[in-house]
């Protein structure tokens, strides 16, 4: 790849991370879990920034003109289902409000901008609404459904992320073309799924019990994948969680070589312009 003179040799994409609003000893504060921070810089191979839970605090076309890539992360906060057009009453204890008022009117636009984007549970959720989509609040009460929930919080972190079940890679797919064979376990935990897929949202892989746990953007200019499961927390041991993050970290490199052509592009034409 060709590499401009006019920026640092190995300079690398930026990777706006999504954070969470939450309250630290009376302060309004932004959460970002490591595990995010660590995929996104030792295998996306990016420099992380966390996207502050603010929607005054982003103008979307300074967002555009200097970042490479978007994470949506997992959450224990739940979208409010105000948003998604559902007559459930919100667990308000649950609920994360400014999240919601950044991240659902940013994402299609991000997309439609051709900024790589990668959504993780919460973030698969966000992406699904986004699209006109709907959730289930309880998807383990379903006839025949997987109990998909984290379990015990008492026990170590680690074993909140180990395998839970296989997914179905969907063939001809997203996920189909960076990992090999039909199937994968995945770490997934999460109480609320799928109900109705958005519109111009194509599915990647299943639960066994049909869960929808992956999506993709139809007709994306750039990578958009959604999974319900926690790759980040796995990088280092799964096959399929690092080639996720190793697929995202290209397209954001890709993204950051065209960002920097316009750049010198424009500069060399404002120069020779009498």
């Amino acid at each position: 790849m060709t590499r401009l003179p006019l920026f640092a040799d190995g300079a690398k994409p930026l990777v706006a991370i999504a954070t969470d609003r939450v309250d630290r000893y009376g302060h309004p504060a932004h959460t970002l879990l490591h595990g995010y921070v660590d995929a996104v810089s030792s295998i996306a191979g990016a420099l992380p920034l966390a996207l502050p839970a603010d929607p005054d605090a982003i103008d979307f076309d300074s967002l555009v003109a200097h970042v490479d890539g978007v994470v949506l992360t997992g959450s224990p906060s739940n979208i409010s289902p105000q948003r998604y057009g559902s007559s459930a009453t919100p667990d308000v204890a649950t609920l994360d409000l400014a999240r919601d008022a950044t991240v659902l009117p940013l994402v299609k636009r991000l997309v439609s901008a051709g900024i790589p984007v990668l959504g993780i549970c919460r973030g698969f959720q966000e992406m699904n609404v986004a699209w006109g989509g709907t959730l289930d609040a309880a998807v383990h009460e379903r006839p025949g459904a997987i109990d998909h929930r984290e379990g015990d919080h008492a026990r170590p972190i680690v074993e909140w992320y180990q395998y839970r079940h296989d997914i179905e890679i969907v063939a001809h797919g997203v996920l189909s073309r960076l990992h090999r064979g039909a199937t994968a376990p995945v770490n997934s935990l999460h109480h609320q799924g799928i109900e109705r897929l958005g519109s111009g949202l194509m599915v990647e892989a299943t639960a066994p019990d049909g869960l929808i746990e992956a999506f993709s953007v139809k007709n994306a200019p750039s990578f958009a994948l959604a999974v319900q499961w926690h790759p980040e927390m796995r990088v280092h041991d799964d096959p399929l969680s690092r080639e996720i993050f190793e697929a995202f970290g290209e397209a954001c490199r890709c993204r950051q070589e065209s960002r920097l052509r316009s750049i010198v592009a424009t500069a060399t034409a404002e120069t020779v312009t009498p």
